[in-house]
């Protein structure tokens, strides 16, 4: 029963950090990347639709993006998505594909990026808190219920903080190589 908690505690966590990876991957770090692009919503019928859904992506030169759409009635919905996210960029459409020109990043744009990547961190050990907290709570409701002893559920709870240790060093270790990444010229 205590391993059943731990286990689904861990695999909450993991979710966690793969959602910050995810997130942290569409941060653009002055390379081109179909990723940074692939979850971008674009409203396709009313619907908003991730571009990878909507479009063949490509990065035929280091600082190029090429979207070829499947449908080219869409090109003015991707280009309108593009123009309103947060990368920053300006797309070119030649009524058949747009590019994206992926400029070099300044100085204080790295920085703003930084911050962003330090606010996804956060989020994630919230998150990753959360998941030890609820996992706790019913551990001490099972001590409760006379489910567990009380021996128990102090070692569960020392194994959780390791785990949750072991889950927030992962995603101080992938902030760092983030920020290394951005900032590095």
């Amino acid at each position: 029963m205590i391993k059943d908690a731990i286990k689904e505690a861990e695999s909450h966590m993991k979710s966690a950090i793969q959602v910050l990876m995810d997130d942290l991957a569409a941060i653009r770090t002055g390379r081109a990347s179909p990723v940074l692009v692939e979850k971008l919503p674009v409203e396709y019928y009313g619907m908003p639709t991730p571009l990878m859904q909507l479009a063949n992506i490509s990065a035929p030169e280091p600082r190029v993006l090429l979207i070829r759409p499947f449908d080219p009635s869409t090109l003015k919905a991707i280009e309108r998505a593009i123009l309103v996210s947060e990368l920053g960029l300006t797309p070119n459409n030649d009524g058949k594909v747009i590019r994206l020109n992926i400029p070099l990043l300044t100085e204080e744009r790295r920085l703003e990026l930084v911050k962003i990547v330090h606010g996804r961190l956060e989020e994630t050990r919230v998150a990753i808190r959360n998941v030890r907290r609820d996992t706790l709570k019913d551990l001490k409701e099972f001590e409760h219920e006379k489910l567990i002893s009380e021996d128990d559920l102090e070692a569960a709870e020392t194994e959780m903080q390791k785990l949750t240790d072991r889950m927030i060093e992962q995603v101080d270790e992938t902030g760092i190589n983030k920020e290394k990444e951005i900032m590095e010229v």
